[in-house]
């Protein structure tokens, strides 16, 4: 960063403060997912909201505003001007929102996951119903107050997808779901048939936990600057892009479980310990947008470590970790068991061909929710009849249903679109890094700096000082396509099933 005048610095220094708040509250959310007693929670839950009240209070301050105000009169440094423009926009929405509400929100929410994962064990919805109705109510609420043109839905989508609206997804969506049908139909129609029992056998805790490990090394991730943890539900954590922090879920009887939610979350590391360092401290150290950080990490996880020349490369490797079971197993039946096509009731368990469906369906059910066409009591309900209607199969119990995720415990409504935008991002983005980096030549040699490097040079560094769709039309000189991956889709499972 070039040199700073004394008010330049005297800002930045203010946001250093408001960073210092930031960064405790995510050791908190790392503690409550990974380590903090059942006991703790509601005293946690209380420092958190007041936490976040100071924060909010602080980024919709008098003297806030006093900076934007003088920055934008005084300042020519072009980062500067980057990061006023980031915080005006943060002040303008979020004083809109009491602060008293606010901490109360957060308090709520931060009490809601602990319920939820209580509710999730005991397999009884109602202990969650009470809680996720007041979160709805709160974003029912936000949502008039920030303001939207369109839809309401659009004022919870601009908070994880600048620039994505309702009239943007109910046209993608609809189309990408009528082309993913028609390929799990020729799947179906396929004499190709994958025996994923042979995927299930009983692999020890510890060894998942060394191929985890071994494998988000292999990729990039720095574990001087992370650390890999247990929770009810994968996540990561970015403290900082010097500690970003992982979890996952392991399932003894299979591992795929553990490994690809690793690589996932790897996926979303490499973006965070790869922004650039001259953001650190500002509110531009942050990925781009929700879709742009999930086209990282299912990038790592869909095109990279699924993909044959992966596999090709480090079968002998895997089984290193694995038990004697697979020494039988041969390469080629194994890489067709662990693409297997089968609607199933679990999102993160999900194939690539059905997983935009779990998608689907929780993007129409928050539209619902928020426009009041669906009440919280109502969810297992319709969540069981939208299942029917996407995936063609119906949970037995709340647990493998409506209680899967963790996101609607944390309030994050407008979210979930995120997933499948990331993976039509992800397409897009590989065919464009195709063209510099030889892609298949990087997986037979275990080259994965080419690719981090690429993504790092194109996507990562920027942080938050491009919007998504502005950065995926520079990268690939197109806008939105969703082409890319229907393209890529039907490549590789008609080679893997014959049609």
């Amino acid at each position: 960063m070039e040199a700073l005048t004394a008010k330049e610095q005297q800002f930045m220094n203010f946001l250093k403060e408001q960073n210092a708040y930031k960064e405790a509250l995510t050791t908190l959310q790392w503690d409550s997912h990974t380590q903090i007693p059942r006991g703790g929670v509601d005293n946690r839950s209380e420092v958190v909201g007041f936490l976040s009240g100071k924060l909010q209070q602080s980024e919709t301050s008098d003297r806030m505003k006093e900076y934007l105000d003088d920055m934008k009169a005084t300042s020519e440094n072009g980062l500067i001007r980057q990061v006023v423009e980031e915080c005006e926009r943060v002040y303008e929405k979020s004083r809109k929102i009491p602060n008293k509400t606010y901490q109360e929100y957060v308090t709520l929410c931060s009490k809601a996951e602990a319920v939820w994962e209580e509710a999730r064990k005991k397999n009884e919805f109602s202990l969650f119903e009470p809680y996720l109705s007041r979160i709805v109510e709160y974003n029912q609420e936000f949502a008039e107050l920030w303001g939207y043109e369109g839809n309401r839905y659009n004022a919870l989508l601009d908070n994880n997808e600048p620039g994505i609206t309702v009239e943007t997804l109910d046209v993608v969506f609809p189309a990408l779901r009528k082309s993913l049908t028609s390929l799990i139909e020729q799947v179906k129609a396929s004499p190709v048939k994958a025996d994923v029992s042979l995927l299930k056998s009983p692999f020890p805790i510890e060894r998942q936990k060394a191929l985890s490990e071994s494998i988000l090394e292999m990729i990039g991730y720095r574990f001087e600057n992370g650390r890999l943890d247990t929770s009810a539900h994968p996540y990561s954590f970015a403290i900082n892009p010097n500690d970003v922090r992982l979890s996952t879920k392991y399932i003894e009887d299979d591992f795929r479980s553990s490994l690809f939610s690793s690589v996932h979350e790897g996926g979303h590391a490499l973006y965070e310990q790869n922004i650039g360092r001259n953001l650190m401290g500002t509110p531009l150290s942050a990925a781009s947008s929700m879709g742009m950080h999930e086209s990282q990490s299912l990038y790592w996880e869909m095109f990279v470590t699924a993909d044959r020349g992966f596999w090709e490369t480090n079968y002998d490797w895997f089984r290193s970790f694995a038990p004697d079971h697979f020494k039988s197993v041969s390469l080629d039946d194994f890489y067709v068991a662990l693409h297997d096509v089968k609607p199933s009731l679990i999102r993160i368990e999900a194939d690539p061909l059905t997983y935009s469906m779990h998608i689907m369906l929780r993007y129409e059910l928050e539209k619902a929710l928020l426009h009041g066409d669906v009440k919280a009591k109502e969810l297992p309900h319709v969540w069981n009849e939208l299942m029917q209607e996407y995936l063609g199969v119906v949970p037995g119990n709340n647990r493998d249903g409506v209680l899967q995720d963790i996101h609607w415990s944390s309030g994050d409504f407008g979210y979930f679109p995120s997933y499948t935008l990331g993976y039509v991002y992800a397409a897009q983005l590989h065919a464009a890094m195709k063209q510099e980096v030889m892609f298949e030549n990087c997986l037979q040699t275990n080259d994965f700096l080419s690719i981090r490097q690429w993504f790092t040079e194109h996507v990562h560094k920027h942080g938050k000082t491009k919007q998504p769709l502005e950065l995926l039309k520079e990268v690939t000189s197109e806008e939105l396509n969703p082409d890319y991956l229907v393209q890529y889709l039907t490549k590789k499972y008609g080679e893997i099933y014959q049609f």
